[in-house]
């Protein structure tokens, strides 16, 4: 098998899929918001415009080809490279998250609410992303170490 095909070596259990959900609404939904439709104003007001996650473009991605994305960014958007802050299990959690957006349900959505960015400490992050999306220096992660 290629590794353009390979799924991700971490298993859909719920675990799993509950820390790629709660992940997503923490650093993700910013952007993609947390149905992955990509209506949020910075999804909404970057060039190229965000994608809808749940649409088949972004479904017909193979795995490895997602966990890349996220990884190494995509030239010339908004998507910003991610490999240096992020563990593969935990970019492969989002891989399997995604892979769930299409299916997501009102009381999912609303449990994510939970995770998005609420604390100063989440809006100064947040207000690094959004620098660090606009061409700023990376996100300072040293403060403090994040894993769901």
């Amino acid at each position: 098998m290629s590794a353009k095909k390979e799924a991700t070596p971490v298993p859909p259990t719920a675990q799993n899929l509950t820390e790629g959900r709660e992940h997503f609404a923490d650093h993700c939904a910013t952007c993609h918001a947390n149905n992955g439709s990509g209506q949020t104003e910075i999804g909404q007001n970057l060039y190229p415009k965000v994608p809808d996650m749940r649409e088949r473009q972004t479904q017909r991605l193979t795995d490895r080809e997602i966990f890349y994305i996220i990884q190494n960014g995509v030239r010339l958007t908004g998507m910003p490279a991610w490999g240096d802050s992020h563990r593969a299990d935990d970019t492969w959690k989002l891989v399997l998250f995604i892979r769930r957006l299409p299916q997501l349900n009102a009381a999912e959505q609303k449990q994510m609410e939970r995770f998005n960015p609420e604390s100063e400490a989440d809006r100064e992050e947040q207000q690094q992303e959004e620098r660090f999306l606009n061409g700023g220096p990376p996100p300072d992660r040293s403060h403090k170490e994040h894993h769901h």
